[in-house]
């Protein structure tokens, strides 16, 4: 796909989307730490969108793919602030969020703040709170101090940084300790193959939202990034099968 478009947040970064118009509710898919709109569950969503006359948006958080900025600046709030940007720019209603891993932590932030605007969420290896349960007490405490913790990286030949913003930032804005105040209907896919995200995450997520039209599917052989062609089929189904609007 081409059709890149930019927006200018008030700083001057330029943030990189992909949007195509049709019925709601939208579809705003949200990438993980470190990924992009390119990657195979967001292009699927789009192509499905498309085929069926749905409204649909990628992106890519500042720091991440084509959009500006450093990723060492990236956090939780400011990619928050960016899709919420995204949102209200390409003008768009009722709103169902898609989260992949850390996505699935920015899709509950982005929620809350949508409010009335947020008709459903789907949850795919969902990450909320992994600056806490995914670090070790040496790591917090040298991210504590200020510095870049790196990670061993399955997907590639460079490490995985995380760097002290993100972290400090993450420990602000931890949800599975209380209730989250999202009422609409919840999907969550996750692989019980995860090394990355444990699937009891998806669990204990299900159990602090307040919407009482949660459904959770565990993928017994799944991996964390559930791209296989088995996988990406149940994401669409899943889509699909959301309860439509009156």
């Amino acid at each position: 796909m081409s059709d890149v478009q930019f927006h200018t947040m008030p700083d001057g970064q330029r943030l990189a989307f992909r949007f195509a118009s049709g019925i709601g509710p939208t579809l705003v898919f949200l990438p993980g730490y470190m990924s992009d709109m390119d990657g195979g569950k967001a292009s699927a969503t789009m192509e499905w969108a498309r085929a069926n006359g749905r409204s649909c948006l990628l992106l890519d958080y500042s720091g991440c793919g084509q959009s500006d900025g450093e990723f060492a600046n990236g956090t939780l709030s400011r990619w928050t602030e960016e899709v919420l940007a995204l949102i209200e720019a390409n003008d768009i209603g009722r709103v169902t969020l898609i989260g992949s891993s850390m996505g699935g932590w920015l899709m509950l932030l982005i929620g809350l703040a949508l409010g009335d605007k947020l008709d459903s969420i789907i949850g795919i290896a969902s990450a909320p709170d992994f600056t806490e349960w995914g670090r070790s007490g040496t790591d917090k405490a040298r991210l504590a101090a200020g510095e870049t913790v790196f990670d061993d990286n399955p997907y590639g030949p460079d490490p995985t940084p995380m760097h002290a913003g993100f972290w400090q930032d993450g420990q602000a804005q931890l949800l599975l300790g209380g209730t989250i105040d999202i009422t609409c209907p919840v999907r969550l896919l996750h692989g019980q193959r995860d090394a990355d995200v444990p699937w009891d995450i998806s669990m204990q997520l299900a159990r602090v939202l307040r919407s009482d039209d949660v459904q959770v599917a565990l993928i017994k052989d799944g991996d964390h990034r559930l791209s296989r062609d088995q996988d990406v089929n149940l994401l669409l189904r899943t889509i699909a099968a959301l309860p439509q609007p009156a």
